[in-house]
């Protein structure tokens, strides 16, 4: 699908739930290529929305609030649908935490631009020494997801199919079947799932993985049977 092409404007999506404690930081450390940032308020508890409202001065800034919570994957698609109208090219997803790195999104964005990628997606495998610092339990349940992903989209070359670090051309974005795909925890192998379909390029971003002391709330037996009824 992919052919050369120039963007001209980025869009960055931020869904944020609970994350009111990082939100502004995470803001701050977008660059000056980025043209806008949606901030999706997922119905968050905290009112995050309200939050950046009162306290971001970036003019780049537009909060959108959800009256119900959809899950990540139904906030990103509110964002991805806004940032089409509004004109952006590429649309990147970047998690309100502070886990990923804004620096980073020239990276994700550059193969989009050049013609060389539909669609970009942070992989946290690359180096094996920095992979330490992931509880083991992710690392094994991220293999046998990457493995269960590579019969289901038909990407073998692509790995981590939970990173949420992406980016996408708006181009590609718009013939998504937006009401079909999964809103919450496998929105992102569903996305790479739907990405096939239309035969889009998926290219992996290699980027540091940072946990600190988060828990990790992932159960193996239950994530496959889900994933098995979802993409079988």
């Amino acid at each position: 699908m992919t052919n050369t092409r120039k963007a001209t404007q980025v869009a960055v999506v931020i869904p944020t739930y609970k994350a009111r404690n990082h939100i502004l930081a995470v803001i701050n450390g977008i660059g000056p290529e980025v043209a806008r940032i949606y901030v999706v308020d997922d119905c968050c508890p905290d009112g995050s929305g309200d939050f950046v409202a009162a306290n971001c001065k970036d003019i780049r800034v537009t909060v959108i609030k959800h009256t119900e919570n959809q899950g990540v994957g139904g906030a990103v698609m509110t964002g991805y649908q806004a940032a089409i109208v509004d004109g952006a090219e590429v649309l990147v997803k970047i998690d309100s935490d502070g886990q990923m790195d804004p620096t980073l999104i020239k990276d994700f964005v550059t193969p989009i631009v050049n013609g060389e990628s539909d669609y970009t997606k942070g992989n946290r495998f690359f180096d094996l020494e920095k992979v330490q610092s992931m509880p083991n339990v992710r690392i094994f349940g991220n293999a046998v997801l990457s493995l269960m992903c590579k019969f289901s989209s038909g990407y073998w070359n692509i790995f981590d199919p939970t990173n949420g670090f992406t980016a996408i051309h708006a181009e590609v974005a718009s013939r998504l079947p937006f009401k079909k795909i999964s809103r919450r925890y496998f929105f992102e192998t569903d996305m790479l799932f739907r990405l096939n379909i239309l035969r889009a390029v998926v290219m992996d971003i290699p980027m540091d993985a940072n946990y600190g002391d988060e828990v990790s709330n992932l159960r193996i037996s239950k994530i496959i049977g889900e994933f098995l009824v979802k993409h079988g």
